[in-house]
């Protein structure tokens, strides 16, 4: 199936009409931005680390999105649990390996979470899903310092090959791989960077997408649907308070006709 602005709206319209349940076990950072997120698309966010709860949590979940921001050895020990409840259970399993590289700690859980084979999309910036592959990507804090977008892409497929998933390396042009396949999403502003959070939203907002869809066309179809809410909020708003303010605003306000207007997803040759 060929993914376009067509099926992206119609995987928004699922989602909304389906309003699933995504559990996240994500960072101290973006527990309320990722939460107000979920609501603003449409789906239901709920936020539950407890190792003791998570087989019940994750049974009457749609989705598990795991974001390794703030680690610590209880929080490493739920997501492991976490992983392994979702591939029992057959719930998609979206991973934030966020500033992988950065130290060992980082690359090693997010490896390990990888290795379990649960995870369905992995979704991180150029230096991360580097680092992950053993390219010595390099980071600084949780931002990518490189991005090239012939490498990007390339990225992408390798990446998906290498862990059996879909593979979404955001940049300034977003590239997703199922292995096989390779697609371009170009919706986004650079004041995205300017406000802490925003890749662990799109992070929340594919679980919700990959709770009513294939993970390819989940992954990107909430590339492109957050790319245009962000386009449309800077409209908008000229600084970034103000901005990620109006980023809720259009994530509830953003529709089929506004995505099928905006939309510039293409196909790539690998």
């Amino acid at each position: 199936m060929k993914i376009d602005a067509l099926t992206v709206a119609k995987a928004l319209e699922k989602l909304r009409r389906r309003r699933p349940l995504v559990h996240s076990i994500t960072n101290f950072v973006v527990m309320n931005t990722t939460a107000n997120a979920l609501l603003a698309i449409g789906a239901s966010p709920v936020m539950a680390h407890a190792e003791e709860e998570l087989e019940e949590m994750i049974e009457i979940a749609d989705a598990v999105v795991i974001n390794i921001g703030t680690l610590d050895r209880h929080w490493i020990s739920s997501m492991e649990k976490a992983a392994g409840i979702a591939g029992e259970l057959g719930k998609p399993l979206v991973l934030d390996p966020v500033g992988a590289g950065a130290t060992s700690l980082r690359t090693g859980t997010a490896l390990k979470l990888l290795e379990s084979g649960n995870v369905s999309v992995l979704r991180g910036n150029f230096g991360e899903i580097s680092a992950l592959l053993g390219e010595h990507g390099r980071t600084r804090g949780v931002d990518s310092m490189v991005y090239e977008r012939d490498a990007a892409k390339r990225l992408a497929l390798r990446a998906a090959e290498e862990f059996g998933l879909v593979a979404a390396v955001t940049g300034a042009t977003d590239y997703v791989s199922d292995g096989k396949r390779i697609y371009a999403v170009e919706n986004g502003t650079p004041m995205l960077g300017r406000v802490t959070g925003t890749g662990c939203m799109v992070t929340a907002v594919t679980g919700a997408f990959a709770a009513v869809e294939e993970p390819l066309n989940a992954a990107v179809s909430a590339l492109a649907v957050f790319g245009i809410a962000a386009e449309k909020a800077h409209e908008d708003a000229e600084y970034p308070g103000s901005f990620h303010v109006r980023l809720y605003d259009w994530l509830y306000r953003i529709d089929g006709e506004l995505i099928r207007k905006m939309a510039r997803v293409r196909k790539v040759e690998p």
